[in-house]
C-alpha cells in the first residue's frame, strides 16, 4: 500500500480548521436479538458461540419470515437517548436501508431514518486537563447489525489480499443503536484527544447504564470517526472521509491525528478530498480507502412496511429517566472523593480509560489503591505490550480476588504478578493458577529454617558479618533464601528468622 503524504500537525492546523463528526454503534446486551428469538453474542451468555449457530429465518430474510420488535431494546434505546440528554419521539418509525453487501442476508438493514427515536441531544466531555466540550447529538436511533466476515488467506486479515472469505451471521440482528453528532467546531489542535475523550464519555455512559458490554475489542462499541478541513476563514465546510470501526479508544487518537495530517497535505498541494470510508491500520498508523461514502438518498430509505411504529408512553419514559445513573461527570467527582486519590492518580486513571475497570474492582471487594495499581501498571503493561484493551485480558472480580491472596499473605506482589499471567493465559481464576502452578508463598516455618542454616553454613563470612552487629549483611543471605525458595517466601519473615538464626 502507498503511503499518502502527510503535514506536519501543527502545519496543518495554522492552514485549516478540522470539523469532527462522530458515528458510534454500541450493541446492545439484551439476551435476544433485536428483531428475533436468536440468542444475541452481545450478552454474554451466548458470546463466543460458533459460526452461524445463533441465527433464525429473520435473522436471513427468508421468504415468509417476519420481524417483532424487542421491547428491552427499545427501554434501553429510551434510556441512552435520556443519558444523553436527547428529547424523545413521541413516535418513531423503522426504515428499510436498502444496500448489498455479503453479511446482510436481506440486501437491507432494518434502521431507522427521518423518524428516530432520539434526538436533539448534548453531552460534556472532559480532556485529560479538565478542559470541557459539549458535544451536540444529532440523534440516536435504533438499528439492527450485519454479521461479519472473516477473510482468509491474507496477512492483515482484510479483505486486500485474501483468497476468500468466511461469513458469520450469529452478528446479524443485535441490536444497536447509533448515536450521531453533529458537526464539532472548536476544537483545532485537541482535536485527537476529544475523539478519544467523547468514545469514553459514551463508554461509560452506556456501561453505567447497564445497556451494553461495551467492549470495543469485541466490537460492542464501535466508532466511525468523520475529519474534515477547512480553510482558515471559510465558512463553507470541507469534504467529510469516515474512518469506519475504529476499535480502541487510543485508535481513535491515531485515526483523527492522521486524517488532518493527510488531508491537509492533499490540499496543500492543490489536490480534492474524496469523499469515503476509510479503513484504520494500527500496524501502520494510517488509514487506507474503502468505498465512496454514499449520501442518504443512494440507500433507497422507505418505511418498513413490516413494523408498527414505535409509541413508548410518557409514563414509561419517565420511568426511565428517574432509574438513569449520576452522569459521568458527577460520578468522577464523587469516585474521587471516596477513593482518595490526589488529583494525578485519579486523573491518570480516567486518562487510561480504565475508572470502570477500578470501580468494578472496588466493588468486588480490593481496596482502592490497589486496584488502581494492578490496572494502571501490571494489566495495563501487558495490554499495551499485546495491542489490546486493558479489560479484554482480565476481568474486575480476579484482579479483587488475585489481590485478596496477596492481603491474606498467601501471594507476594512477585508471585502475585505471575498468577496473574496465569490468569490472562486462561488456565483458571487466580486460586486455581495458584493451585496448578505451586506458587502459594511458603509459610512453614521449618522449610525456611533449613534453607537459612545452609544459606549460613554455606556463608560463614556473613555470618560473621551479622554476629558483629552488621546487620546489613544479612541481605545476602536473605537473598540466596529467596532463590532457592523460588521467590515463595515472605521477604521479611525470612530477614527475622536469619537474625535469629545467626544470633543463636
Amino acid at each position: 500500500m502507498a503511503k499518502d503524504a502527510v503535514m506536519d500537525f501543527d502545519r496543518a492546523l495554522e492552514l485549516f480548521e478540522p470539523v469532527l463528526g462522530f458515528e458510534v454503534h454500541v450493541e446492545l446486551n439484551t439476551e435476544t436479538k433485536m428483531f428475533s428469538g436468536s440468542g444475541n453474542p452481545a450478552h454474554e451468555k451466548h458470546h463466543g458461540a460458533a459460526p452461524n449457530t445463533l441465527v433464525s429465518p429473520v435473522d436471513m430474510g427468508l421468504p415468509g419470515s417476519l420481524p417483532t420488535v424487542n421491547e428491552q431494546a427499545v427501554r434501553y434505546s429510551i434510556s441512552l437517548g435520556l443519558a444523553l440528554g436527547c428529547s424523545i419521539a413521541p413516535s418513531s418509525r423503522f426504515a428499510r436501508k436498502n444496500y448489498f453487501y455479503p453479511d446482510l442476508g436481506k440486501n437491507y438493514q432494518i434502521s431507522q431514518y427521518d423518524e428516530p427515536i432520539a434526538f436533539e441531544g448534548r453531552i460534556e466531555v472532559e480532556l485529560p486537563d479538565g478542559t470541557t466540550y459539549d458535544i451536540p447529538i444529532e440523534r440516536a436511533h435504533m438499528e439492527e447489525d450485519a454479521g461479519k466476515l472473516t477473510h482468509v488467506g491474507g496477512a492483515t486479515g482484510r479483505i486486500q489480499g485474501a483468497e476468500y472469505s468466511l461469513v458469520d451471521y450469529n452478528r446479524a440482528g443485535v441490536p444497536l443503536v447509533e448515536i450521531v453528532t453533529k458537526p464539532i467546531f472548536g476544537a483545532e489542535g485537541r482535536a485527537p484527544e476529544l475523539a478519544a475523550a467523547y468514545v469514553r464519555t459514551i463508554r461509560d455512559i452506556v456501561i453505567g447504564l447497564g445497556i451494553s458490554e461495551a467492549r470495543m475489542e469485541r466490537g460492542n462499541l464501535r466508532c466511525d470517526a468523520n475529519v474534515s478541513l477547512r480553510p482558515r476563514g471559510q465558512e463553507k465546510l470541507g469534504t467529510r472521509t469516515e474512518t469506519k470501526n475504529v476499535n480502541s479508544m487510543r485508535s481513535v487518537e491515531r485515526a483523527v491525528r492522521y486524517e488532518i495530517q493527510r488531508q491537509a497535505a492533499i490540499l496543500a498541494a492543490g489536490g480534492t478530498i474524496t469523499q469515503e470510508t476509510r479503513h484504520w491500520h494500527e500496524d501502520t498508523g494510517r488509514t487506507s480507502p474503502g468505498r465512496p461514502k454514499s449520501d442518504a438518498d443512494d440507500y433507497r430509505y422507505f418505511p418498513e412496511p413490516d413494523l408498527l411504529p414505535v409509541a413508548p408512553s410518557a409514563a414509561l419514559i419517565e420511568e426511565l429517566r428517574a432509574a438513569l445513573p449520576e452522569p459521568p461527570a458527577a460520578r468522577r467527582r464523587r469516585l474521587k472523593a471516596e477513593w482518595g486519590f490526589s488529583d494525578i492518580d485519579f486523573q491518570g486513571v480516567v486518562n487510561a480509560g480504565l475508572l470502570s475497570e477500578v470501580e468494578a474492582t472496588v466493588a468486588a471487594g480490593a481496596q482502592p489503591a490497589a486496584a488502581r495499581k494492578w490496572w494502571m501498571s501490571e494489566i495495563s503493561r501487558i495490554a499495551n505490550a499485546d495491542g489490546v484493551e486493558p479489560s479484554s485480558l482480565v476481568d474486575a472480580a480476579s484482579v479483587a480476588a488475585l489481590q485478596k491472596l496477596v492481603d491474606a499473605g498467601t501471594l507476594t506482589d512477585k508471585l502475585a504478578r505471575q498468577v496473574l499471567e496465569g490468569v490472562i493465559a486462561g488456565e483458571g481464576t487466580p486460586q486455581q493458577v495458584v493451585d496448578a502452578r505451586g506458587l502459594a508463598v511458603v509459610s512453614d516455618d521449618g522449610a525456611l529454617i533449613a534453607a537459612i542454616d545452609e544459606a549460613l553454613a554455606a556463608q560463614p563470612d556473613v555470618l560473621a558479618k551479622i554476629r558483629e552487629g552488621k546487620v546489613q549483611a544479612a541481605g545476602a543471605v536473605i537473598g540466596a533464601v529467596m532463590k532457592a525458595m523460588r521467590g515463595q517466601a515472605d521477604a521479611a519473615r525470612v530477614r527475622e528468622l536469619v537474625l535469629e538464626r545467626a544470633a543463636a
